[in-house]
């Protein structure tokens, strides 16, 4: 790996695709794999994720539901219909692939590092454990990335 590498990784951790039914989309692919449908779980209100959508604070919550694939982890997001870069996407883009996420270290500093690269912050978070952000690279990357920090 480089030292020009921007995030300080090149592992992709996860891939996250939006849908508008979680439970028949995960048992869909627990279907297609042979594989337990996992159960969903709904992300925490505001007051304590602080999510926060093109710079303000929003009610957006969403369905996650995770499949661990080997080395990568497929994430499927059913968004409520509160403002989030989930919705926005949903709506604009249909269902489908929505981030590639990595896990990275020194979350503020990542953040400045792509806002140089004109790749501006979408939308943030916390989790139990940890930090999530959204980061628009889709001009560049045709995607959006997610940077993911944890806290052990």
């Amino acid at each position: 790996m480089t030292k020009n590498n921007a995030l300080g990784t090149n592992v992709i951790a996860q891939i996250g695709i939006l849908v508008h039914d979680i439970e028949k989309t995960s048992q869909n692919y627990a279907d297609f794999f042979g594989i337990e449908k996992p159960e969903w779980s709904l992300t925490d209100r505001l007051e304590r994720a602080k999510t926060e959508f093109e710079g303000n604070p929003t009610e957006a919550r969403a369905k996650l539901a995770f499949f661990d694939m080997g080395s990568l982890q497929l994430e499927l997001i059913e968004p409520d219909q509160n403002p989030s870069t989930w919705r926005k996407h949903l709506d604009e883009h249909g269902e489908g692939p929505h981030h590639i996420a990595f896990f990275i270290e020194g979350m503020k500093e990542k953040i400045a590092i792509m806002e140089s690269k004109q790749m501006p912050l979408l939308q943030k978070g916390e989790y139990t454990g940890g930090r999530y952000a959204y980061m628009d690279t889709f001009k560049d990357l045709k995607i959006v990335m997610e940077l993911l920090e944890n806290d052990n």
